[in-house]
């Protein structure tokens, strides 16, 4: 079970890394947003293996709390840039 922990997480990990560079380089919000809710994602799972990993199931709470605020967090910012992007159109025209 250690190395399969082991393994998963240091995925995580580099997952978190290219997730990062994608954040910083993305050239449009769109991208930022998607890398924003890829790394709630991400901390999710990193929680849940932790958890499953030394059983400790008193991490539900707070997996539930990060997973609901990654995806309104997401919905709000997609919300924002689509407005953004149609009044940006509206103006042009």
């Amino acid at each position: 079970m250690n190395a399969v922990y082991t393994v998963t997480m240091a995925l995580l990990g580099a997952a978190v890394l290219m997730t990062a560079v994608r954040l910083i380089r993305g050239r449009t919000p769109f991208d930022r947003i998607m890398a924003m809710d890829v790394l709630s994602v991400l901390l999710v799972s990193g929680i849940a293996v932790h958890a499953a990993a030394s059983d400790e199931p008193a991490n539900a709470t707070i997996l539930v709390v990060i997973a609901l605020l990654g995806f309104v967090g997401s919905v709000t910012a997609a919300r924002l840039a689509a407005e953004r992007a149609k009044n940006g159109a509206e103006d042009r025209a």
